[in-house]
C-alpha cells in the first residue's frame, strides 16, 4: 500500500510552535514537512545534527543563519547542510506560512 497526502494540507498558521511531521521514517533516512509562522531558533540555540539535512523551502520565507553567514531562502529555494555543519531558522514571514520539506540521510 502507498501512503500517500499532501503537503499543503492541514497546516495551522496559528500554531504557537513550529510543526514537524514525519513523513518517511527507515534506517538511514528521515524526511519532514516543517511548519513555520514567524517562528526562529531561540536565541543562541544552534543545530548541530550527526545527520546530513538537505532542506528546500515551499512556500513562505525564512533566513538561515550559518556561524559565518546567513541565508535568506525564498519558494524553491534549497541547501544541502552537512554533518555537524551549526545552523540556526533566525527569522521566517509572521504573515504566510513558511512550509518545509527536510531530508536527513547518513550519520
Amino acid at each position: 500500500m502507498n501512503d500517500g497526502g499532501n503537503l499543503f494540507e492541514g497546516i495551522d498558521a496559528a500554531a504557537p510552535q513550529e510543526v514537524f511531521e514525519r513523513i518517511v521514517a527507515q534506517p538511514g533516512v528521515l524526511i519532514e514537512r516543517i511548519v513555520s509562522t514567524g517562528q526562529a531558533s531561540p536565541e543562541g540555540f544552534w543545530y548541530d545534527d550527526p545527520r546530513d539535512e538537505w532542506v528546500v523551502l515551499l512556500t513562505g520565507a525564512a533566513e538561515l543563519e550559518f556561524e559565518a553567514h546567513r541565508m535568506r531562502m525564498k519558494p524553491g529555494d534549497h541547501v544541502h547542510i552537512r554533518a555537524h555543519c551549526r545552523h540556526r531558522v533566525a527569522w521566517t514571514d509572521p504573515q504566510t506560512p513558511t512550509v518545509w520539506l527536510a531530508v536527513y540521510f547518513g550519520g
